[in-house]
């Protein structure tokens, strides 16, 4: 990783003019040639302090071969990548990757009182809310010096903490998501949603597990969970449409509107709900394959084709009912005959598998509409650890509340809905984060060890305490950059937590449990920043509309704010003082 703090400010300033490199008749003392040999071993501070001598040293200094070399030595990036395709020479692409990384701690927010668990900025980038342990959230000003705005304490409404937010499209309303108070192993959990004009609280939505977090689906409406216990280890997850203002006054405008509902087998459970718009997939490509993908392993499965040896679970397809009684009665008669040896969640398994077999909506045509939109979410099919991600289309008729309650197109018989995608991780999901063209998926994952498998749901693989940051093209679904990795978590799987992470055009960042923020190039897959906390960092933030800047919450209950060293040097730059207007025009008249 490249170590920005041990390079200088950078300048631009030319050479001052002297020829102290020619000879009496004005010819330069050394060769271009030899010069830049001589060049090529020096650094790129040495390189750019020599460019100040003279003219022809700083023509050479500049040259792009050079800075090419400099580029691919200084970033330690693999000599098969090829340039930023928006780059426009190596040496500008090497002062990107230095001077406008946000690394430079600015400002440390200090008026939590517990630890900071998430960060959210608003599109317009005016206004952040952050989330905490100390159960208020926070709406903050983001100017130059950022304040607060406003602080909501959600103890009366007999929340423990709160612990995500999300500002709708137009920067009206908050959604705020948070954790009932109630015994250790409360699942429990809530939606607030808070208008940004007035601050009043407009609505409240139960949200079950809490860990679904919840999101905006549009403008005035949002996605929450609800959990139903099947068996010891099964149960149903229904994933709810709810209006954001729930006063309605007619009894015949629906306020809610079931959207999903899953299975769930061997103790899994949908969480972390976020939406991808399609319509948004033909954004300028920044993210390039880079190197040989052939080792990748195939982790996504795509549920919606013709081929039904596509499916990794056959619980997600229709069948008729009488092949699901064949199935139940080979099973038992298996079982009475000492065929099968099953343990009783093994047992509690294939059985809910064979009856969803009769009892679920097929999965969705696998060519994505650009009008519609993807729910994604993490689950599982092994254990209780989240190692999957399953992905839904939604269709444009289920973006509102409008209609039936329980939803259209559901025969009697179907009682559940089939993904329409799974991603695999193999490991625990402990983060998720879109690119801001919706189009890419990054994903927070600690390994199982290679070949693990999983023999009982309730004690899933170790995992490691190495981070993958994995990258999922939506639009191709196939995985397209080998994992970034330089952070680190140690937390066993029953004591996991979410580590919050963010894409902006250029960079990727996510916090993690070694008291660091990292930031990453997306394109070189290179760590460039390390960002200093005293305690885990929960979560990181860029600014949509300026990615030099960065915020980042920890459990040391602060948040610090990151600017770029170009950023900074602006700032700090003296002004010019403005002349009068009357001795301006004093001194025009004489």
């Amino acid at each position: 990783m490249a170590k920005v703090s041990e390079f200088p400010t950078w300048k631009v300033s030319g050479p001052s003019g002297q020829n102290v490199t020619m000879d009496e008749g004005g010819m330069p003392l050394l060769p271009d040639s030899l010069i830049y040999q001589i060049f090529l071993s020096l650094g790129p501070a040495d390189v750019l302090a020599a460019g100040l001598v003279c003219r022809q040293w700083q023509a050479v200094s500049r040259d792009e071969f050079l800075w090419k070399e400099q580029f691919y030595r200084y970033y330690q990036v693999a000599r098969d990548v090829p340039r930023h395709p928006a780059a426009t020479s190596w040496y500008e692409e090497f002062r990107r990757l230095y001077d406008m990384v946000p690394c430079v701690e600015v400002q440390t927010l200090k008026e939590h009182t517990d630890q900071v668990l998430h960060l959210s900025f608003s599109h317009s980038g005016y206004q952040f809310a952050s989330c905490s342990k100390d159960c208020t959230v926070k709406i903050w000003n983001n100017d130059l010096t950022i304040s607060l705005l406003h602080s909501a304490d959600m103890r009366p409404y007999n929340w423990s903490y709160t612990q995500f937010s999300q500002f709708n499209q137009d920067d009206s309303l908050l959604l705020a998501s948070g954790v009932f108070l109630g015994p250790h192993n409360s699942s429990s959990g809530e939606i607030a949603v808070i208008s940004l004009d007035s601050f009043a609280l407009l609505s409240r939505v139960r949200n079950k597990p809490y860990d679904v977090f919840g999101c905006w689906l549009t403008e005035t409406s949002l996605i929450s969970g609800n959990l139903h216990r099947i068996g010891d280890i099964t149960s149903c997850s229904v994933l709810w449409l709810n209006n954001a203002f729930q006063d309605v006054e007619s009894e015949n405008v629906n306020v809610v509107k079931r959207l999903f509902k899953i299975q769930n087998l061997n103790a899994s459970t949908i969480r972390t709900v976020m939406v991808a718009d399609c319509s948004r997939f033909d954004s300028p490509d920044l993210l390039l394959d880079a190197g040989d993908q052939g080792g990748l392993p195939c982790r996504v499965f795509d549920l919606g084709g013709d081929s039904e040896e596509e499916a990794p679970d056959p619980g997600l397809h229709t069948s008729g009912s009488g092949r699901v009684k064949e199935g139940l009665r080979r099973m038992w008669d298996n079982v009475l005959d000492g065929h099968a040896q099953l343990t009783d969640c093994a047992l509690e398994t294939k059985v809910a598998e064979l009856l969803a077999q009769g009892h679920t909506k097929p999965p969705a045509c696998s060519d994505a509409d650009t009008r519609n939109k993807y729910l994604i979410f993490t689950t599982g099919c092994l254990t209780y650890s989240p190692h999957q991600i399953g992905i839904k289309q939604i269709l444009p008729h289920q973006m509102t509340t409008a209609g039936p309650v329980l939803g259209e197109g559901r025969g009697s018989d179907a009682f559940f809905d089939a993904l329409d995608h799974v991603i695999d991780v193999h490991g625990h999901i402990i983060g998720m984060g879109l690119s801001p063209d919706n189009r890419y998926l990054y994903v927070n994952s600690r390994a199982w060890p290679p070949g693990s498998v999983v023999v009982d749901p309730m004690q899933p693989p170790p995992i490691a305490e190495e981070i993958d940051l994995l990258v999922f093209d939506l639009k191709t679904m196939r995985e397209v950059k080998r994992a970034l990795r330089a952070h680190h978590a140690y937390t066993p799987n029953d004591e996991c937590f979410f580590i919050f992470l963010d894409v902006s055009r250029d960079f990727v960042a996510s916090g993690a449990e070694d008291r660091h923020g990292y930031i990453w190039d997306r394109h070189y897959n290179i760590c460039l920043a390390k960002l200093r906390h005293e305690d885990v960092v929960n979560s990181v933030v860029f600014s949509p509309q300026e990615q030099e800047l960065l915020l980042t919450a920890s459990d040391d209950a602060t948040i610090k704010a990151w600017r770029s060293p170009r950023t900074v040097r602006v700032l700090q730059a003296p002004r010019p003082r403005p002349r009068p207007f009357f001795s301006w025009f004093a001194s025009r008249r004489r």
